[in-house]
């Protein structure tokens, strides 16, 4: 299980930011400071929909460009493409269909609401050297997390970036 104050292991996955499927690997996107990863059901259910809008509308997000914001999911690129563009979302989602970085840190249900191996509602904060400051999860997928400690474990980040 990786929980806070664990190195996050580097991973290369497909995704997508509206457009064009290309690979993102994690340690391309850590250099310059914090990473988000949003771990997350499904593409188009209302609470996940819910989420990753306020990902969109949040405003510390849109004032800070040492952050960059990721969603994770088992839905394909080609889902993500569609979901992207319908909501118009302002990072990418990568596609986890395998679900192997889902399960390296330990965010996988067994079961739920009758789907076998689909991503618990999950954040992760990582600093440029990997190193996980916030971790926040849920068993419920129905619960939201508390955006305005991501936002204080992300700006603490940032503070502490050199000028």
């Amino acid at each position: 299980m990786i929980d806070a104050d664990s190195l996050a292991f580097d991973f290369s996955l497909p995704g997508t930011e509206g457009d064009e499927i290309s690979k993102y690997r994690l340690s391309n996107h850590t250099n310059g400071g914090a990473v988000v990863l949003v771990f997350y059901p499904f593409d188009f259910s209302p609470i996940c929909t819910e989420e990753l809008c306020g990902f969109r509308d949040a405003e510390w997000l849109t004032f800070t460009d040492d952050v960059e914001v990721f969603g994770i999911s088992r839905d394909s690129c080609y889902a993500h493409k569609r979901f992207i563009q319908k909501y118009d979302l302002s990072f990418p989602l990568l596609s986890d269909t395998e679900g192997e970085v889902i399960k390296e840190f330990d965010l996988m249900y067994d079961e739920w609401e009758h789907h076998t191996g689909v991503p618990k509602r999950a954040l992760v904060t990582l600093n440029e050297s990997h190193d996980i400051c916030y971790k926040w999860q849920t068993e419920d997928a129905y619960n939201s997390p508390n955006m305005d400690e991501l936002e204080q474990s992300v700006l603490s980040l940032v503070d502490k970036q050199p000028q």
